[in-house]
């Protein structure tokens, strides 16, 4: 089967992908294009599924750099490819060709950025708390200080959970009200005490207000799609033992 891959038109100019899991090597839970290293498949079936990958966006695969996402607001800028996995963090920047830059997910938002004008992409994994603590703008800050003009960055969030599908409870909202009142827009009243949280939504607010040219994003919910989305959720409430991460990688 052929890979699946999800591209948008603001970032057309360069190699990247949100990539499916349609056409990958895994099976059982993991079945398709698995590429996380994190999850319990068979480490063979995830190098061939991360091979695919690089394949489709014509880079060796040890030039398809991932790192160890902790959910937080670090950020890397590399010059040189890494191994994946080596380092923490949740947002890379380069402006050097040939690297691509990667990202894991199953429901939070794979964000991929670029100033194609002036040679720099960036990637970042933001859930609700590494977009919370500011994952986001500090890839943005990361790509400025290596050459991007904040005003021509374009940044795409990739599939995520949608807000119907992200029932939170109320310490989860009186976190984010605590932190700002204005945060109350991204949340609608659920069953009981319970609310649902409108991730994309507060991850496009948080670029506009970090001053990106651009920011959108492709309305696909990892959560509704189990054919092409991996979904944590989705597997807790299905109670599988573990579940597969999707990859979206850039490059120049």
């Amino acid at each position: 089967m052929t890979l699946e891959i999800i591209t948008a038109d603001g970032l057309s100019t360069l190699r990247h992908g949100f990539f499916t899991r349609r056409g990958g090597a895994s099976s059982g839970v993991f079945k398709g294009l698995n590429c996380g290293y994190g999850s319990s498949d068979q480490r063979s079936a995830v190098a061939v599924n991360r091979a695919r990958v690089a394949e489709a966006l014509d880079i060796a695969p040890e030039a398809l750099v991932t790192v160890h996402q902790t959910h937080s607001a670090r950020v890397l800028t590399l010059d040189a490819p890494i191994a994946s996995g080596e380092q923490k963090a949740d947002g890379l920047v380069t402006a050097t060709p040939g690297i691509a830059l990667g990202v894991l997910s199953a429901d939070c938002q794979p964000v991929l950025f670029a100033d194609a004008a002036n040679g720099v992409v960036g990637a970042a994994h933001a859930g609700w708390k590494g977009a919370f603590e500011g994952v986001l703008e500090a890839t943005v800050d990361a790509m400025v200080a290596a050459g991007a003009e904040r005003q021509k960055i374009t940044a795409v969030i990739g599939p995520s959970i949608s807000q119907k599908s992200y029932e939170v409870g109320p310490e989860f909202f009186e976190r984010f009200f605590d932190a700002d009142q204005e945060h109350a827009r991204f949340f609608v009243n659920g069953n009981g005490d319970r609310y649902h949280f409108d991730l994309p939504g507060f991850g496009l607010s948080r670029l506009r207000a970090a001053g990106v040219g651009h920011a959108e994003w492709t309305r696909h919910c990892t959560y509704d799609d189990p054919k092409l989305f991996y979904s944590y959720r989705r597997s807790v409430h299905n109670k599988e033992a573990d579940y597969g991460r999707l990859i979206a990688a850039i490059r120049l």
